[in-house]
C-alpha cells in the first residue's frame, strides 16, 4: 500500500507539472515517469514443470531540476527474484551536476564493471542465458561518481562507493571506466577494487567490446577477478560470445554462449555453490519482436537457455514500458 500511495503521489505531481508547464514553458524539467513489467511463461524442460509470473514491476522517474543539475530514480514495486523493502528495494536513485565536459554523481549508483551482458536492462536481461556474476552481483550500491567527456567519442569515470562485496561495515570499492563510442566498435573497459573483509580486495578487470556492422551485432567480452594476483586469470573470469541480427526496427535473433571458471575455495560469493570448483558453460538462443514501429515499448519475446549441468528453460513473454508522462501529456492536451 505504500508503495501504490507513493506512486500517486508522484503521478499526481506530475499532472501539476504538466499543467504548469503548458503554461509557463517549462517543459525540460516535466519529469519522465515509466511503469516497466515483464511478464511471460517459464517451462522447466528437465523436469517438466511450468508456470505463468512476472518478473516485476518498476518505476522510473528522471529529469532535470536546471539545467546543469538532474536526477534519476528507479524503485522496485514488485519483483519474483527478491523480498526488499525500503531502500533495498531502491536500484537508483541519485543526482548529477554537470559542468562544461564533466559530470558529478551522488547517491545509489549501479557499479560499473565493463561487460554489456551485466550491463543490461534487468527486464533486458534472460536470466538462465546469463553468468553467475550477474545473478549474485549486488551491483546498486551508495557512494559518488565523477566522469570526463573529453569528445563525443570518448567517457571516462570513476566510483568511490560501498562494495557490492561487503562482509561488514567500512568495505568500499574502487571503479575506474573508459566507454568508447565508434561506428562499428563500442568498447567498455573498467578497472575495479572490491574490498570483501578487512584489508582484502577482490580485484577485477573486465574488457566489454561490442562490434556492430549494419544489423549484426556481436559482443565479446572478458571479466576476471582474484584476490591473490598470482591466481589472476585462473580461479575466477568469463569468457562471452553474444551475436545478434535485427532486421529492421521491428525482430532481432540473439545467441549467447559463455564460459565461467571458478574455484571451489573463492572467498566472495558470486557463484552458485553447487557450481563452484569448475567450468560452468551456458548458452542459449531468442527472438524478440517489436510491433509497433513509432516506439519500442511493447517487446515480445520466446528464448531456450541451458547449461552443462543439466538445466535447461523455455520462456515466452512480453515487455511493457508505460510512459505515464506521455499519457498525462495527452489527457491534457485533449481536456
Amino acid at each position: 500500500m505504500r508503495k501504490l500511495f507513493i506512486f500517486f503521489v508522484v503521478v499526481f505531481w506530475t499532472i501539476g507539472s504538466v499543467a504548469n508547464a503548458q503554461e509557463r514553458d517549462i517543459a525540460d524539467y516535466i519529469p519522465d515517469i515509466v511503469l516497466d513489467t515483464r511478464t511471460g511463461y517459464d517451462r522447466d524442460i528437465a523436469n517438466g514443470v511450468g508456470g505463468f509470473g512476472a518478473t516485476g514491476l518498476y518505476l522510473d522517474i528522471s529529469g532535470n531540476i536546471s539545467p546543469r543539475l538532474s536526477y534519476k530514480f528507479n524503485h522496485i514495486i514488485a519483483a519474483n527474484y527478491l523480498e526488499a523493502v525500503g531502500f533495498d528495494a531502491t536500484q537508483w536513485l541519485n543526482f548529477t551536476y554537470t559542468l562544461g565536459d564533466f559530470g558529478f554523481t551522488a547517491g545509489k549508483l549501479s557499479t560499473n564493471m565493463g561487460n554489456f551482458e551485466y550491463d543490461a536492462d534487468v527486464l533486458d536481461a534472460y536470466f538462465e542465458m546469463n553468468s553467475m556474476v550477474y545473478n549474485m552481483l549486488d551491483c546498486y550500491q551508495w557512494g559518488v561518481a565523477a566522469s570526463w567527456d573529453p569528445d563525443e567519442s570518448n567517457s571516462v569515470s570513476f566510483q568511490f562507493t560501498n562494495s557490492p562485496l561487503a562482509t561488514g561495515s567500512d568495505q568500499f570499492a574502487y571503479n575506474l571506466g573508459w566507454r568508447g563510442g565508434w561506428e562499428h566498435y563500442l568498447p567498455y573497459w573498467t578497472v575495479n577494487l572490491w574490498q570483501h573483509d578487512k584489508g582484502t580486495y577482490m580485484k577485477g578487470l573486465n574488457l566489454g567490446n561490442r562490434l556492430n556492422f549494419g544489423g549484426f551485432s556481436c559482443d565479446l567480452e572478458y571479466m576476471v577477478r582474484a584476490t591473490d594476483m598470482k591466481r589472476f586469470g585462473k580461479d575466477d573470469f568469463n569468457i562471452i560470445a553474444a551475436p545478434s541480427y535485427s532486421f529492421g526496427e521491428t525482430v532481432r535473433v540473439f545467441g549467447k554462449f559463455g564460459w565461467e571458471r571458478t574455484a571451489a575455495d573463492l572467498p566472495y560469493n558470486l557463484a552458485y555453490e553447487e557450481y563452484k570448483g569448475g567450468d560452468y558453460l551456458y548458452y542459449g538462443a531468442g527472438v524478440e519482436y517489436f510491433p509497433f514501429k513509432e516506439n519500442r515499448n511493447v517487446r515480445l519475446h520466446a528464448y531456450w537457455a541451458s547449461n552443462n549441468y543439466g538445466d535447461n528453460m523455455f520462456n515466452i513473454g512480453l515487455r511493457w514500458k508505460i510512459d505515464v508522462t506521455s499519457i498525462l501529456k495527452r489527457v491534457i492536451k485533449g481536456s
